[in-house]
């Protein structure tokens, strides 16, 4: 086999390992983008919703523990802005995976002059927005935030769990209702937390 190519034979095995490792994968990202970030940890600047390096990093604590984060470049456009090229390694359902992420920080400057304000403090803003990229962009975090939630369409077990749970606690019919309309697709995830909050209110009002 020529040296230099990246075709590997496998055997029906790993093939098998590597399909569940993947699904693996799969169900955790979309249990991290699916987290509410919770209002206290939601902060607006001119007009956009953020969440500071902390929350995210906790996140990634939990998640995705043994990740790590390395600046494998940085760069001075000028007297503007301050790039910085990190890269961010983490664990991922039994794999080590990583993702380069690019941000730039403009250069804060006292008013009516060229003189810095603190330029170590732009250094610190440019590395703490490339992980913040970083974070949100390979680990899901804070998708809410950054209206990056993809709904998936097939309702997991929980769902589909609560779902019967709140109709039994309406009575018997609806129960049965809830159930043939699950069958039918007619409740799915993308309308999943509506038909849950029409049901809670139903319960509500017994």
């Amino acid at each position: 086999m020529n040296e230099n190519s990246s075709i590997a034979l496998i055997d029906k095995t790993s093939v098998t390992n590597a399909q569940e490792i993947l699904k693996g994968v799969t169900k955790q990202h979309i249990k991290v983008s699916q987290i509410e970030t919770p209002k206290p940890y939601v902060y607006k600047k001119l007009g956009f919703d953020y969440v500071k390096l902390e929350y995210m990093r906790a996140l990634a604590d939990k998640h995705f523990p043994g990740w790590s984060w390395t600046i494998v470049n940085t760069e001075v456009l000028g007297s503007e802005a301050y790039v910085v090229h990190g890269r961010l390694k983490w664990f991922d359902g039994g794999i080590w995976r990583k993702g380069d992420m690019v941000a730039a920080h403009r250069i804060q400057k006292k008013q009516g002059s060229n003189a810095f304000v603190d330029i170590g403090n732009d250094v610190k803003s440019a590395n703490t927005d490339t992980m913040k990229k970083a974070f949100n962009t390979y680990l899901n975090i804070a998708d809410d935030v950054y209206r990056k939630q993809h709904e998936e369409a097939e309702l997991t077990d929980d769902q589909v769990a609560k779902l019967i749970r709140t109709a039994n606690t309406i009575d018997a019919d609806m129960s049965k209702e809830i159930n043939d309309k699950i069958n039918k697709k007619e409740i799915h995830g993308i309308n999943y937390k509506a038909a849950l909050a029409k049901l809670e209110r139903l319960a509500g009002g017994k």
